[in-house]
């Protein structure tokens, strides 16, 4: 079984790509220690530091040197779309509110498929959509951005 233990920096991952990957679900991708199946079948343990956090795109690194990507599954979420800022910012305010994990973007929100959130949010005029889709919510006020767990060279 590979024995995954890395998650490589950005700026440190070689020029050669990955040959490897792992499609996960964003509650899967916040599990530092688990088995899984990469998508070519084989089993592989994750050995990440404590409080890892895997986004869509990272490269993991094997103990035998082996490059694995990281991609985000499709799952079951909400996504709303609003032109209004005003409006996008009250959505944002209730589901924080509700510490609602959510993933922002420019004019859209999406979380994790709640009916009872989206009967609030069509009760503040919004349009909700059910569908499939890579969730990759903000780390948090705390978080540090997309925070892996590990150092850099840099500060943010």
């Amino acid at each position: 079984m590979l024995k995954i233990e890395r998650i490589l920096d950005k700026s440190s991952v070689p020029p050669r790509q990955p040959h490897l990957s792992l499609t996960l679900p964003h509650e899967r991708r916040i599990i530092s220690r688990q088995r899984v199946t990469l998508d070519d079948g084989s089993d592989a343990g994750l050995f990440l530091p404590r409080g890892s956090s895997l986004q869509h795109g990272d490269v993991l690194q094997g103990a035998s040197g082996e490059l694995i990507r990281i991609q985000a599954a499709p799952e079951t979420v909400s996504t709303l779309t609003c032109a209004d800022p005003w409006l996008l910012a009250r959505a944002c305010y209730h589901l924080g509110n509700r510490h609602v994990p959510v993933q922002i973007m420019p004019g859209m929100i999406r979380y994790q498929h709640d009916h009872v959130l989206d009967d609030m949010l069509h009760g503040l005029g919004l349009h909700v959509v059910v569908e499939q889709a890579p969730f990759e919510p903000e780390a948090g006020a705390y978080g540090g951005g997309h925070s892996h767990g590990h150092h850099h060279d840099h500060d943010h």
